[in-house]
């Protein structure tokens, strides 16, 4: 059984959860701060993370981006109704996915799923690149240190979020991916249709990797249809 460990400072949502999720054929356990969920962590093994953003203490978004630089298990944010900011930086400091409060347990449910669902493939993919060196439009990645190193050696360390999209374009160059392709894709879900989570994730590899992100040319919008990684790409080690 799926072991997901439930971070949320409330407790009523911490035991409603918990219930839910073991009535629904998983495991559970719940951690009220940082600090627990660290010791909980510390002794246990678990194969994804339901995190709430306001907490007391060091709050969700510091955990996601210091548990993503560890690349230590998925993560789902649970946010208030309304903060898009917060939904945007969880995404791209390496959130798995996100769900707003409030949230029908089901709904939650489904998205557990679809994440552990993913990754798998996310680890098969991640195997074939493992100790590889990649080459496109001047540029290396290093795919174990999920570093980029321009023609000058500048190095910029990417973000899991940044990795994972930068992957799913680097293993179909020149390839049009539609918004809802990318996020199914790097998400597993699909795409509402005001979401721009796509849209916002592609600005932000944009300033990392174009040397203008206004006026890109590695990775270029196909009007009406999305977006294309326009360079050769090379195993070179």
């Amino acid at each position: 059984m799926p072991h997901i460990l439930v971070v949320d400072d409330h407790r009523q949502i911490r035991d409603s959860v918990t219930r839910f999720l073991e009535r629904n054929g998983m495991r559970a356990t719940a951690a009220k701060d940082a600090r627990d969920m660290d010791e909980k962590l510390a002794k246990g093994h678990y194969d994804l993370m339901v995190l709430d953003v306001m907490m007391p203490g060091e709050d969700g978004l510091s955990i996601c981006k210091r548990l993503s630089a560890e690349k230590r298990l998925p993560i789902i944010m649970l946010t208030a109704l309304g903060q898009d900011q917060d939904r945007i930086v969880g995404l791209e400091i390496g959130a798995d996915d996100y769900l707003p409060k409030p949230f029908n347990p089901r709904e939650l449910l489904a998205r557990i799923k679809a994440v552990l669902r993913r990754a798998p493939e996310e680890m098969s993919e991640a195997g074939a690149l493992s100790g590889r060196i990649l080459r496109f439009g001047g540029l290396a990645l290093d795919t174990d240190a999920h570093v980029i190193t321009d023609r000058d050696g500048n190095r910029v360390q990417l973000t899991t979020a940044d990795f994972r999209l930068l992957t799913v374009l680097l293993a179909r160059p020149r390839t049009v991916l539609s918004r809802e392709q990318l996020l199914d894709l790097t998400a597993g879900r699909a795409a509402g249709p005001l979401d721009r989570t796509i849209d916002n994730q592609i600005s932000r590899l944009r300033r990392k990797i174009e040397t203008d992100a206004l006026r890109p040319t590695l990775i270029t919008t196909v009007r009406s249809h999305g977006y294309s990684l326009n360079a050769d790409v090379e195993v070179i080690a």
